[in-house]
């Protein structure tokens, strides 16, 4: 019989942004709900797996469905940045078949989207492949890239649940800047950047940082957790971490942009706030399965972030959520 807390209610971060929007309006973030639902639908092993991961992410389905009642209340969109389900199920897939249905949401996967026993296999392009196309007939928008305009903002949802971008979405990215619209990005993985760097190296004991784009000489210094049988090198953070070159093209290229205005992800389940280039801040937004999630106020037009590093819109210290809340590995 499965024990844990009793649910807190639903706690919603106000973030003041401004990023040049036309008119003000509000947007709910959630990410990292990690639903972790299996029924008789779905093997033996799916089921026990289901039991062991409903330990850490119990209310996971109750959060989800506070985050679309507090979002319908509200009258306002939500942005998701990945992780909804924990791992391929029926029962995952009807659940967000439901979600999306109760509200208006846009954004992308996360890495869980794909995942079928949680670390069993190494996670590429094969891997991902084997569940695509039953995660693109549930997500509410194409699960590779996807853009939406709101009051003149361009908000552009990207795959980079496996550390990676491509050259596809470099190409779509440049079409996006055309535009000339202040653009926001929504991804699963945290960029690089420095602040969150050293504070997620504390968290794991040096030995990742679960970002992408993080400079080679740095993962260098990253400890080897263990020595991994021949066949399962992949285990390791330093090479599932490692930074491609189709990838480091992309950031380059993204960084650079002025009407980069802001990067929204998850992954690290735990709020940070940091200044990322002279026009654009990333903001990772908590685990929902731990009761938390953002309200995300953006202001009429000026553009400009002027948010110190590492701190939320009332200047209150960042490291404000406890290791604790991580649980396992993203």
């Amino acid at each position: 019989m499965t024990t844990c807390s009793p649910a807190k209610p639903l706690e919603l971060r106000r973030i003041t942004m401004d990023v040049g929007a036309a008119a003000p309006f509000m947007t709910m973030m959630v990410a990292d709900a990690h639903l972790p639902l299996a029924d008789a639908r779905d093997d033996k092993r799916k089921r026990a797996l289901a039991a062991g991961r409903e330990q850490e992410f119990y209310h996971a389905a109750r959060y989800l469905d506070e985050a679309v009642q507090r979002a319908r209340t509200e009258t306002v969109p939500i942005l998701l940045a990945g992780d909804l389900w924990d791992f391929t199920s029926a029962a995952n897939f009807d659940a967000g078949r439901r979600l999306f249905g109760e509200a208006d949401w846009f954004g992308c996967v996360g890495n869980h989207e794909f995942s079928q026993y949680v670390g069993e296999a190494r996670e590429d392009a094969a891997y991902k492949a084997a569940s695509a196309a039953r995660v693109a007939e549930v997500w509410p928008n194409d699960i590779v890239f996807a853009s939406r305009v709101v009051n003149g903002v361009n908000f552009v949802a990207l795959d980079d649940a496996y550390y990676n971008f491509t050259e596809l979405q470099l190409a779509r990215m440049k079409d996006e800047v055309a535009k000339g619209l202040p653009i926001v990005v929504i991804c699963h993985t945290p960029l690089y950047a420095p602040g969150h760097y050293i504070h997620e190296m504390g968290k794991t004991s040096g030995v990742c940082s679960y970002q992408i784009g993080v400079p080679d000489d740095l993962i260098a210094t990253w400890r080897k957790e263990r020595d991994f049988p021949p066949g399962e090198e992949w285990r390791d953070r330093r090479v599932q971490q490692r930074t491609d070159t189709p990838t480091r093209k992309f950031i380059e290229y993204l960084k650079a942009q002025p009407l980069l205005k802001a990067i929204l992800a998850g992954h690290n389940h735990a709020f940070w706030r940091e200044n990322l280039t002279p026009t654009a801040e990333q903001i990772v937004c908590p685990g929902l399965f731990s009761g938390e999630a953002l309200l995300l106020e953006f202001t009429a037009r000026s553009g400009s972030p002027k948010t110190p590093e590492g701190r939320d819109s009332t200047s209150a210290p960042s490291i404000c959520h406890s290791t604790s809340r991580r649980g396992t590995a993203p």
